[in-house]
């Protein structure tokens, strides 16, 4: 018998309906409001941490609960924080320019953020509290209420959350919704006045799909294959243990993960070794390591088994970093750990190479001019992130100005996703839209034109209306020109 319950999907229209009266009702989100809101989901986590990444480690089979305190706790309370900083400033209307002379005669124009109304956020189950818990603070900085949908892959945090956003919140203000598929289905469908999507980019597009009969606005953070250039003159000490320690977050189970690492022909087995001693510095063993996260399903499990089996039947060099030299034949019941695997020179025909790894598989390709690694990245689809090491400015340069991503971090991985300042989103197979930052408080707020007439109109003094004179044509003459 499950431990998750299906949101009877009768209660998804009564709970949008439910939420958006309280909205009108509310008219004006007052700051304190706001922040009010943003504090009920800090003290949420603060108060139920332990519970959460316990939970957290039950739906994996094991995970680790430092990880999951750093990551899951404590990056959604920085991002929390952060919008609850700038809430103040954000509000405020911006002004903005008026040509002369209506500017000088009193004509006045601005920008107003309102909020939107009722935000569905859909989240995926690898960072099961941070992807539902984190977008909040632009979410309720906007001044919006929210309706989450829980991941059914991680059953036990999801009931839990699910209980605890009961306790805090007022389902008008914030309500969480649990379910299978079908339930999924049916949330996308509704009549959001916006959609925030974290997980596959399949999924993505059926998501996308169901938000167009609404014409609901969309903000998809995908994934896909984020490659790490390993520049001609790069420490590549720090390159590999940046990179060992990027993969073992999640163990690979992150849409920013490194999926693939592209290295001059003549530092590669340089690095393979510096990746390896950095992994076998992290985990002397593996099997009952409380550091090392498990793969969080047997089906992910057989997947990532796929891909080596693949990669071995097209006679890839396949390289386990098993220090201990330990057995992972028969593992605990519902464990599923796969030690670190680097997969070299992979064939552009592995499925290795074709999709989204997820995982603690790590394929590692040279290159002769940084130009190939250019064009080996153009061409395939747009990646969330770009990772590149090097301390040369020229070659950086080229790197930046002739790719693109969702996003870069240079000489280190996935930090950029850390800094909240900076908007975060991906761009073609790897989503659209932004939000952290300021862009994310836009992308959650109406963006409505204020103008403001002076009291002189001056179009009406200058003849500008019907019935046109050649007075009218005279203007027009002097006004068009090059």
């Amino acid at each position: 018998m499950s431990l998750m319950t299906n949101t009877p999907l009768e209660q998804l229209p009564v709970l949008l309906d439910r939420q958006r009266r309280a909205f009108e009702r509310e008219a004006v989100v007052s700051v304190e409001k706001r922040i009010d809101r943003i504090n009920r989901v800090i003290s949420l986590l603060v108060d139920n941490q332990v519970g959460l990444c316990e939970a957290t480690s039950v739906d994996f089979g094991h995970r680790s609960l430092h990880q999951a305190r750093m990551a899951d706790i404590f990056g959604s309370i920085n991002s929390l924080q952060y919008a609850k900083k700038n809430v103040h400033r954000w509000m405020k209307p911006q002004k903005r320019h008026v040509d002369p002379p209506l500017n000088i005669l009193g004509a006045k124009a601005a920008v107003h953020y309102q909020p939107k109304g009722v935000v569905g956020a859909i989240a995926t189950w690898n960072f099961p509290v941070w992807v539902p818990m984190s977008p909040l603070g632009a979410i309720f900085a906007a001044g919006n209420r929210c309706m989450l949908k829980l991941s059914e892959f991680t059953p036990h945090t999801s009931v839990l959350l699910q209980q605890l956003i009961g306790q805090y919140f007022d389902p008008e203000e914030l309500v969480a919704v649990t379910g299978e598929q079908e339930v999924g289905s049916a949330f996308a469908a509704l009549p959001f006045d916006h959609i925030l999507f974290t997980g596959a980019t399949g999924v993505g597009k059926h998501i996308l799909r169901a938000a167009a009969d609404n014409l609901t606005p969309v903000t998809l953070e995908l994934g896909g294959k984020s490659p790490v250039v390993v520049g001609r003159n790069a420490d590549l000490k720090k390159a590999g243990r940046a990179i060992a320690i990027g993969k073992s977050l999640n163990m690979g189970q992150v849409c920013l993960s490194p999926d693939y690492v592209l290295v001059h022909s003549a530092s590669l087995n340089e690095l393979i070794a510096e990746i390896e001693n950095a992994f076998i510095e992290q985990f002397p063993t593996i099997r009952d390591n409380a550091d090392y996260t498990a793969v969080i399903n047997a089906r992910h499990y057989a997947r990532l088994q796929g891909y080596i089996d693949d990669a071995k039947a097209q006679d890839g060099e396949i390289r386990v970093v098993n220090p201990a030299k330990e057995s992972f034949a028969m593992q605990r019941e519902g464990v599923h750990k796969i030690p670190p695997t680097l997969i070299i020179e992979p064939k552009e025909s592995m499925k290795v190479m074709q999709e989204e790894i997820f995982g603690p598989l790590l394929p590692i390709k040279s290159y002769q001019h940084i130009d190939d690694a250019i064009d080996y990245i153009n061409a395939h689809p747009r990646p969330l992130g770009l990772y590149l090491f090097s301390d040369d400015a020229r070659e950086t340069e080229r790197v930046l100005s002739r790719t693109i991503s969702g996003g870069v971090t240079i000489n280190d991985v996935m930090q950029h996703v850390s800094c909240e300042d900076l908007p975060f989103g991906g761009i073609g197979a790897s989503g659209m839209g932004n939000y952290h930052g300021p862009e994310g408080f836009r992308t959650f707020s109406h963006v409505r034109s204020v103008y403001k007439q002076s009291r002189i109109n001056m179009m009406q003094l200058m003849g500008m209306k019907p019935p046109y004179t050649d007075k009218v044509s005279k203007i027009l003459d002097s006004m068009i020109k090059k």
